[in-house]
């Protein structure tokens, strides 16, 4: 009896840090998610509920779907860019021997060590600059900016050695460039480059500094969420707060499911 709770006893602070630590991450999350279910118009304790109103109020608000469906198109499209321009970086700096590639190695992940607000006023610059008016476009470009260097990051550190032999003895059986990039190099790399959507989309999915800065009348979710917070919190904004936290929570999950579980099996 007493070598068995010997271990116990040891192991209880860490099993107390634990709890505390993932507490302290998820009690307001988990505080958002109750509230969305109040049925009363103030989201404040007593509890009263659960209802659905409020998802009900969300998914019959015209504004809310337009900027749910702008969140969503922006953030396949840019990561979709984004996963494209971060493989053809890799593979050139990683099967080719370019000029100053360590400097070019550094202009592209230097975005990942600046702040969303320094790049947001960097963009707004340029496009007030080049007379390019705020739209869905301009957020695609500057979470195209964000999110590039993080697909190159992923690419190029799982392009090894072991590929580039089965990628040259492609080519001496005679494959041609581009049949050795889709046939040989993309199906080795699909789960990089599945991650790296699928982070992509994450991080596209709730950004808010650079879709608020270079955007006007076609907002994203999150901008959209922020206007709502300005009169005030209600309940309607927790069940979409829920919602978004929802969605990203499911798309780690696929993530999990699809690219790292596959990768260790």
């Amino acid at each position: 009896m007493r070598g068995t709770l010997l271990p116990l006893l040891r192991s209880l602070p860490v099993w107390l840090y634990v709890l505390a630590l993932y507490g302290f991450i998820f009690l307001p999350v988990g505080v958002l998610v109750l509230f969305s279910f109040q049925d009363s118009r103030i989201p404040v304790p007593p509890f009263n509920g659960p209802s659905l109103r409020w998802y009900e109020a969300v998914f019959s608000d015209a504004r809310l779907l337009d900027a749910l469906t702008n969140s969503i198109l922006v953030a396949a499209l840019s990561s979709l860019i984004a996963v494209v321009l971060g493989f053809l970086a890799a593979y050139a700096l990683a099967r080719h021997r370019l000029p100053f590639a360590g400097l070019l190695q550094g202009f592209l992940t230097a975005p990942l060590t600046v702040s969303y607000l320094i790049i947001a006023m960097g963009l707004l610059i340029t496009f007030n600059a080049l007379g390019v008016p705020k739209s869905l476009f301009t957020i695609g470009i500057g979470h195209v900016v964000i999110n590039l260097p993080l697909c190159f990051a992923i690419l190029y550190s799982q392009m090894g050695a072991h590929q580039a032999t089965i990628e040259r003895a492609a080519r001496d059986l005679g494959a041609q460039e581009w049949q050795v990039i889709t046939l040989i190099t993309v199906p080795m790399l699909w789960p990089a480059l599945f991650a790296s959507f699928f982070l992509s989309v994450t991080f596209s999915w709730d950004e808010f500094i650079i879709a608020f800065m270079v955007s006007r009348f076609d907002v994203t979710l999150p901008v959209e969420i922020w206007s709502m917070l300005r009169s005030g919190l209600n309940p309607k904004t927790n069940a979409v707060g829920s919602f978004v936290f929802l969605i990203s929570i499911a798309t780690v999950l696929v993530l999990d499911l699809v690219v790292f579980r596959s990768r260790k099996s």
